[in-house]
Parts: C-alpha cells; sequence; structure tokens
C-alpha cells in the first residue's frame, strides 16, 4: 500500500506553531506534498525541515516568502526533478517532483489568479505550459514502466459539486470557464484521473478548503482545489480517498486540510 497526502501548509514556519509537526509524528502517509511552504529550507525550523524518519525535498520561490512546494518520503527518492522546463515558472517554487520505485510523485502549487488581472494572464501561461508537460510525462512515464500522481493545490474547481457556493463564483478565478474547461483538457485529452472524485462519484466535495474569512469553515463553504490527478494504471489502484478536515476551527493550522489516497499497488 502507498500512501499518498497533500496539502497546502499555508506558511510551514506558521503552520508549525499551529500543529503541523505532530500532525506529520502522527500521519501513517508514505509521501507527503507540500505547498505554499513560503520559506527557504534554513529558515525552517529543524523538527520540520528533517523529521525522524522522513527524507525532505524542497523547492522555494526565488521571490521570497512566495509559494514554495516540498516532498517528504519515508524512501529515499531515485531521483529529483525541480520545476518542468519553464523559463519563466522553474524558479517559481511551483513544482518539484521525484521518483519512488515505479512511481513518480509530484508537489504542484499552481498560481491561484484573480479574474481580469495580470495575475489571470500569468495563471493561463502556466496553463498551457504545464498541459504540454502533463502530456509528454505521462508518455515518458509509460514507456520506462510507471505511474504517475500529480498532487497539490490545483487552484481550480471542474465541477459545480467542487464548491459550495458555485453559482456566485462563476466569475472568479478557480471557477471560471476558461480554467473548467482546462483541467477538462488534463483528464480528457492528457489522459489523467482525478482519483478523490473517481472514489466519491456523487459527493458534494469533499471540500479542501476554505477561506478564513467568515464563518466559512463552520457552514462548510469550501472548494475542493486540492486533488491528486494520476495516471489510469495508478489511479485504478486507489481503494480510499479522504480529507483530514479538522473538527474546529482552531484546531486548524492551515486554511486546507490533508487530502489523502491509498493506492494498493500490488493489486
Amino acid at each position: 500500500m502507498l500512501t499518498v497526502t497533500s496539502v497546502n501548509v499555508n506558511g510551514i514556519r506558521a503552520a508549525a506553531k499551529k500543529g503541523f509537526g505532530e500532525w506529520l509524528a502522527g500521519s501513517d502517509a508514505d509521501v507527503v506534498c507540500l505547498q505554499e511552504v513560503r520559506a527557504e529550507e534554513g529558515q525552517i525550523p529543524e523538527e520540520v525541515r528533517k523529521p525522524e524518519g522522513w527524507h525532505t525535498v524542497f523547492a522555494p520561490a526565488a521571490a521570497k516568502g512566495r509559494a514554495g512546494v516540498a516532498l517528504y518520503t519515508r524512501r529515499e527518492p531515485e531521483r529529483v526533478r525541480v520545476g518542468f522546463g519553464s523559463d519563466e515558472f522553474d524558479a517559481a517554487g511551483r513544482y518539484l517532483e521525484i521518483d519512488l520505485p515505479g512511481v513518480t510523485v509530484a508537489s504542484l502549487y499552481l498560481p491561484s489568479g484573480e479574474a481580469g488581472t495580470e495575475k489571470q494572464d500569468e495563471k493561463y501561461r502556466f496553463m498551457d505550459e504545464f498541459l504540454t508537460y502533463l502530456a509528454a510525462l505521462k508518455v515518458r512515464a509509460a514507456a520506462d514502466g510507471r505511474e504517475v500522481v500529480v498532487c497539490g493545490d490545483w487552484n481550480i474547481c471542474h465541477r459545480e459539486a467542487d464548491l459550495k457556493n458555485w453559482k456566485t463564483n462563476r466569475k472568479n478565478a478557480g471557477f471560471l470557464p476558461e480554467e473548467r474547461e482546462w483541467l477538462g483538457k488534463v483528464y480528457a485529452e492528457a489522459g489523467y484521473v482525478d482519483v478523490v472524485r473517481e472514489l466519491h462519484p456523487d459527493t458534494e466535495g469533499p471540500y479542501s478548503w476554505w477561506s478564513y474569512r467568515g464563518r466559512a469553515f463552520d457552514n462548510d463553504a469550501g472548494w475542493r482545489i486540492d486533488l491528486q490527478v494520476a495516471t489510469p494504471g495508478l489511479a485504478a489502484k486507489a481503494v480510499k480517498a479522504w480529507v483530514e478536515r479538522a473538527e474546529t476551527h482552531p484546531e486548524r493550522w492551515s486554511d486546507h486540510a490533508p487530502v489523502s489516497v491509498a493506492y494498493a499497488l500490488g493489486s
């Protein structure tokens, strides 16, 4: 069994003060993918940077205090790759992948965007480049007899069932028609599978992000933007998917919740 967990920590130093280290110590995951680390390695407390029993790889952003992704693995990676061959985005702390036996695991932090602004234009440029890379990655992995899972904060909801208040968010970044169409291409054209949705086909959510504004968490007015997107062979081996939603608002150490999938590799 390979259990993979993905979570946007919303700043690893802040999360460490609120309980991230304790959560990690109690996790049964084999791989943990982090996004929005927002720190360079030397700024992270040692007990979080190099926790016992884990191999860690960090890809901080060149812009200090921004983005940043990381991977924690029980097994030492066979190969590490930072970025996906993009002149614009490889130093932005948005993509990191490793090879484990038979499986490539990646941590992705796709730009959030903002409708009608340069931030949204940047998001579209990232999406265009990344879709090309995803398609090539799947072909390359298949030739090597490998499967792929890209975990992370994709910052897009594909369906109405993926966010509570979809009617009022149709003109907002994260649920724009162009974004939803692009994510559809990841599935239909590049040939990947939304693993959590595959295991929960008729569920509202399960949501993984709730705004700190208002009472979004208490009212479960969430978004399902933290995804595990896998090649079909690996997706077929997924036996369980769950979101570790905190019991109460004060127990949260991020505005996102960990999203986990257990893959029965031997089946």
